[in-house]
């Protein structure tokens, strides 16, 4: 005899998978770490941790000791374009622009990705990151 599912256990299924689903919270908020580069040759490797602070996506780049702190996240909900804006140092320690636009891909997925241009002082590349 197969055990038959009630609607109560549907109902016990369902309650339970919805606050799972829902404690992603936004979709930039996590750990993102890809690379950038100008060829397939030449990359340099990037983490970033972003929060949704109730307003703003908040967040740094390469966590450590040389950190830099995002200035500012722009995302366009109906394309789901998003747009990363730091001031960094370039290897002399000279301030440096960076600024990332992307695509978000993936939506659905929690391993969700980010593709796009990076651009960091006159140096411009793809970049690709996924949340871990």
């Amino acid at each position: 005899m197969r055990p038959r599912l009630t609607n109560s256990c549907l109902v016990l299924a369902f309650l339970i998978g919805v606050p799972a689903f829902a404690q992603q919270g936004h979709p930039l908020t996590g750990t993102w770490s890809g690379d950038w580069g100008t060829a397939a040759t030449h990359r340099t490797t990037i983490t970033l941790v972003m929060n949704w602070d109730g307003k703003n996506v908040t967040g740094i780049i390469n966590p450590g000791p040389d950190a830099i702190p995002i200035a500012s996240v722009d995302v366009d909900y109906a394309n789901w374009t998003v747009r990363i804006q730091a001031e960094g140092k370039d290897s002399a320690g000279k301030p440096v622009h960076i600024e990332a636009d992307g695509q978000l891909e993936d939506i659905g997925s929690y391993h969700r990705t980010i593709k796009g241009v990076w651009q960091q002082g006159n140096e411009k590349g793809e970049f690709h990151l996924t949340r871990d």
